[in-house]
């Protein structure tokens, strides 16, 4: 199973830098940054990429119905991020998700030579990414739901002839008291999102049910270990209290890939 370390868009910028490094050195596979309304994802993970020659790069993801295909095509251009390094995370919610994902996959594929990765919660999208996606991004879920959706992925994979996407899950990982108590915070807020909350009700768990935590290095690692051939690669979301680069390394270290 790969290994993903990933941080939130508009961090400080020696913290993503000095974790993207740690992430490299330490042998993950890869280096996320999400894309909120605030912060453009594609500049700060343009930041990973200028410390790190290895490791990929994604960004997950970016909303398609605030950011249309032409300017995500025309982000990566100008941010110079390496195509062959790149995991493109798009996705969208309702109403059109469908139909907006499908379009605008279709749509950045003329422009870029890179993987498009597709963020999915309902089973509709798992199929749909299936079909059309290089890689599938699973978020806020156990592990046994996301064996469940990656199936999903499979058989609209095999609907369209074609290889089955890498899959990849977005696991919050908290460490300490202060880590944990943002944890909470960050859950119920999506708790409190319609998508969410059924989302969450589908798999009968609460938000932070799904997450790695605990107050020792030994507590992250028996929590990461539960992931083992649920996906293709966890992607460790940090959450820390302060977000200082020496909390954040702590994680990173914590975690590192066997």
């Amino acid at each position: 199973m790969g290994q993903g370390f990933a941080l939130f868009a508009g961090i400080a910028s020696d913290v993503i830098k000095a974790s993207a490094r740690e992430a490299e050195a330490l042998g993950y596979s890869s280096f996320w940054v999400n894309h909120p309304g605030s912060t453009d994802g594609l500049a700060a993970l343009a930041q990973a990429a200028g410390v790190t020659t290895r490791v990929a790069l994604g960004v997950g993801v970016i909303p398609l119905h605030t950011r249309g295909p032409a300017s995500i095509v025309d982000g990566v251009r100008s941010t110079r991020l390496p195509l062959d390094r790149l995991l493109l995370g798009v996705g969208s919610p309702n109403p059109r998700s469908l139909e907006r994902v499908r379009d605008g996959v279709a749509e950045i594929r003329k422009s870029l030579q890179t993987r498009i990765v597709v963020a999915a919660l309902g089973p509709k999208m798992c199929r749909l990414a299936g079909e059309i996606a290089d890689g599938v991004l699973f978020n806020w879920l156990t592990p046994e739901c996301a064996r469940r959706s990656a199936e999903l992925v499979r058989e609209g994979a095999a609907a369209a002839k074609r290889k089955t996407p890498t899959t990849y899950a977005y696991v919050r990982m908290a460490m300490g008291p202060a880590g944990l108590a943002r944890l909470g915070e960050e859950a119920a807020r999506y708790a409190g999102i319609p998508a969410y909350a059924a989302h969450f009700e589908r798999m009968g768990v609460k938000p932070v049910d799904t997450a790695i935590a605990g107050q020792t290095p030994a507590d992250i690692r028996a929590g990461l270990a539960k992931w083992k051939g649920a996906v293709d690669e966890v992607v460790l979301r940090a959450i820390t209290g302060q977000d200082t680069v020496d909390e954040t390394l702590a994680l990173v270290r914590a975690a590192k890939p066997a």
